[in-house]
């Protein structure tokens, strides 16, 4: 069984500039990521975009969920940024009901070494793996359905409604 993980960017694939003090992309960290979770799983791994959540636009979410009805794969992850993983969640469940996706992200880029994101992505997989065809959002551990889910700005996690 194959696995489709498609890339977007978000805080997962951010990097650091140590002159500038700012944050940028350069590349995805996603196999960097497998190989040290040691990953045996068949994937298809396709970059369909760089960028900060806060810059998805509908334009975004229709190429993500253009490239998630025509894969041949049943079963999905989305890496994405945590700003708005839920409007796309929300976006992907009005069009897609015959797959299982799972978006996920990180709270702290992963070249950080602290980062959150190898555990989501291991989450990530195993959830995509076992649950059931729908649109899920997977942080922290936990899985959540699409439409009972937040992000809690407070306390830098995703929680049931």
């Amino acid at each position: 069984m194959a696995i489709k993980i498609l890339v977007t960017g978000g805080t997962f694939d951010k990097e650091y500039n140590e002159l500038s003090g700012q944050l940028f992309f350069k590349e995805t960290h996603l196999n960097e990521m497998l190989s040290l979770g040691r990953s045996r799983l068949d994937l298809n791994i396709t970059t369909l975009m760089m960028i900060d959540s806060l810059d998805m636009t509908d334009a975004n979410r229709e190429t993500i969920a253009q490239f998630c009805q025509s894969a041949a794969e049943e079963k999905i992850v989305v890496t994405h940024g945590t700003d708005t993983m839920v409007e796309t969640a929300r976006f992907l469940a009005a069009t897609i009901q015959n797959k299982t996706i799972v978006l996920t992200g990180a709270m702290i880029p992963y070249k950080f070494g602290s980062s959150d994101g190898l555990f989501n992505l291991g989450s990530a997989l195993a959830f995509v793996q076992t649950l059931p065809k729908g649109i899920y959002i997977s942080m922290n551990g936990r899985y959540f359905l699409w439409n009972n889910v937040r992000k809690n700005r407070d306390i830098g996690e995703f929680e049931e409604l």
